[in-house]
């Protein structure tokens, strides 16, 4: 069951943050899929995947593995060209409305998504910015030990930044469960999960099983040496940013 984090706060539901100056542009994440077809296989997509089109042309995209580059919409289609110089198109299913975005996928589904609050135009303020993603670009090499603790830092540096933006733009609810993590993020605090329940999305940023492996040791011993301290609050979000930037501290 996906576990979605609920804060005592004004939910104020796509807040006049929510107010980008090109059409199409925004933060969306995907909701649900639809297919006439009821033998048809459903895309692999889950509430954690998003699309973010910036109104400056820019786009970051995690459908199972992250992109970004430039975007244009043009007669019903969004056109996606990604750092390899590959262009996805996608139909618009319907028109444009403010706060929903309907995508047509290769494999005949529609895939709904959901606008929200948009980040920081600063990148390293923007969760889903490419600077605060460099833990999701697959290794291209074995990589060595200080490379593998920069991308636990820069995870638990997107963490942060996510959370944050939870925060400010008062996003009511978030998920945290579809995030591709070894964190185990609860209302208050963190665990770590066993290596075998890792999910394939974490595993696949690694060379391989062994860098994997390194980083899991890694990442479990910086819990062993540590005990949080954490803030006088009832916060839940201020408890969990201030435990994620803890995180970034320890692996520095």
């Amino acid at each position: 069951m996906r576990r979605t984090l609920f804060f005592c706060m004004a939910l104020l539901a796509f807040s006049g943050c929510y107010t980008p100056d090109k059409p199409g542009a925004g933060l969306y994440f995907f909701v649900t899929a639809k297919n006439d077809d009821p033998h048809a296989h459903p895309p692999d997509l889950t509430p954690g995947n998003f699309l973010e089109l910036r109104s400056d042309g820019s786009y970051t995209q995690d459908f199972g593995q992250f992109n970004y580059g430039t975007w244009m919409l043009k007669e019903q289609r969004l056109y996606l060209t990604n750092q390899r110089h590959r262009t996805y198109i996608y139909l618009v299913a319907d028109s444009l409305r403010p706060r929903e975005l309907d995508l047509q996928l290769d494999s005949g589904w529609t895939a709904h998504f959901r606008a929200h609050s948009m980040p920081s135009d600063n990148p390293k303020k923007d969760p889903f910015s490419t600077y605060n993603n460099q833990w999701r670009i697959p290794a291209k090499h074995k990589e060595n030990d200080a490379e593998i603790r920069s991308r636990l830092f820069n995870h638990c540096q997107f963490w942060e930044i996510y959370l944050t933006w939870a925060k400010d733009r008062e996003e009511g609810a978030i998920n945290v469960t579809d995030i591709p993590t070894p964190l185990k993020i609860y209302g208050n605090g963190f665990g770590l999960k066993h290596y075998n329940d890792l999910p394939g999305e974490w595993r696949s940023c690694f060379y391989d099983s062994a860098d994997c492996h390194k980083a899991d040791t890694m990442i479990k011993h910086t819990f062993r040496r540590h005990n949080f301290v954490w803030p006088n609050t009832d916060n839940d979000l201020k408890k969990l940013i201030s435990g994620t930037h803890q995180l970034q501290d320890w692996l520095k």
